[in-house]
């Protein structure tokens, strides 16, 4: 497939389309990196380098919007083997960034090239081998669906593309269109995204490494979830208390000013942290409000981050044995 065959019979805002147009940004980045000093002009390369690194939304909808549909025409080969290719160049900008912030400029002009030509070769075989096969796969249903899903991720581009399809586009957050999935959905509820049954919801708040308990709009406890290690002891007579009585005298004030300034709208978020035991122990308190910005309440989070704030480094290898 070439570029002009691409661009030209593809509707505005399909996905094919759009990544293409990707490629004019992409291909003018690469040309100017590469011809960019970084010693003698740091700040050039740097913002270039920077633009360049937006191409993990490319990789992003690839991975969680293509991949997916052509994994359901029992095409698996882009999910294995390009996403590695993927998460090789996401190492090379990793690095690359890493000497930026030590300024070894030496180190930065040798690993430009591996970055620069890691992403013609990635370019090249999504075009003559991905897309094409993409669109003999995915019917316009399928790329209509993809299309809303890539509204969360986002684009390279400095302006979003045009709606697709333009006649009826729904926004994501207003879609809900029935999908075809390889579950059943007997005794489900749709959330946010996705489906669960109950069962798998109260799992999922067990299994949570968090305590969360959520207040209503009315200031009552109406839930808290029961994770095998609690950070604070909870029972169920809390269930319909109101929370002013859920809190030692001394933090009663801070609580209820907490939740006026929600209530009011003036704030959305406030943390603290304790020693407590002998752990540190992070407590987010968040405002809760519906698609109309009214307010229901407020989800209490409390972690415990002794170990968590000894982490340095990275970790990406399993050490099980």
């Amino acid at each position: 497939m070439t570029k002009t065959t691409s661009t030209t019979k593809l509707p505005e805002g399909h996905p094919i389309r759009v990544y293409f147009q990707e490629n004019d940004l992409i291909h003018s980045l690469l040309e100017e990196l590469s011809n960019t000093i970084p010693e003698e002009d740091f700040q050039k390369y740097t913002n270039v380098f920077n633009q360049l690194s937006t191409i993990e939304k490319r990789f992003a909808r690839k991975e969680n919007q293509l991949f997916p549909f052509l994994e359901k025409k029992n095409w698996v080969g882009p999910s294995q083997g390009m996403w590695s290719f993927h998460d090789n160049l996401r190492d090379q900008f990793r690095l690359i960034r890493y000497y930026l912030r030590n300024q070894n400029f030496e180190k930065v002009t040798i690993n430009t090239p591996f970055l620069v030509d890691g992403i013609y070769r990635l370019m090249h075989v999504e075009e003559t081998v991905l897309f094409p096969n993409a669109l003999d796969l995915l019917t316009e249903e399928d790329w209509i669906k993809m299309r809303a899903g890539e509204e969360e991720i986002g684009w390279m581009l400095t302006q979003n593309p045009a709606p697709f399809p333009q006649e009826e586009y729904i926004h994501p957050s207003e879609y809900f269109t029935q999908r075809e999935l390889p579950f059943s959905l007997e005794n489900t509820s749709h959330y946010d995204e996705g489906y669960m049954t109950v069962e798998q919801v109260n799992l999922l708040f067990r299994t949570m490494p968090l305590d969360l308990t959520y207040v209503d709009e009315n200031d009552r406890v109406i839930f808290y979830n029961r994770g095998e290690e609690r950070v604070f002891p909870r029972s169920a007579g809390i269930i319909g208390r109101e929370v002013k009585f859920c809190h030692p005298p001394k933090s009663v004030g801070t609580v209820l000013r907490i939740l006026e300034e929600f209530r009011k709208g003036t704030k959305n978020e406030s943390s603290f942290w304790i020693n407590y035991k002998e752990r540190l122990i992070y407590i987010r308190y968040f405002a809760v409000r519906d698609a109309d910005k009214n307010y229901k309440g407020v989800i209490e989070m409390s972690q415990d981050i002794t170990d968590i704030k000894k982490i340095e480094g990275e970790k990406r290898l399993l050490d099980w044995e």
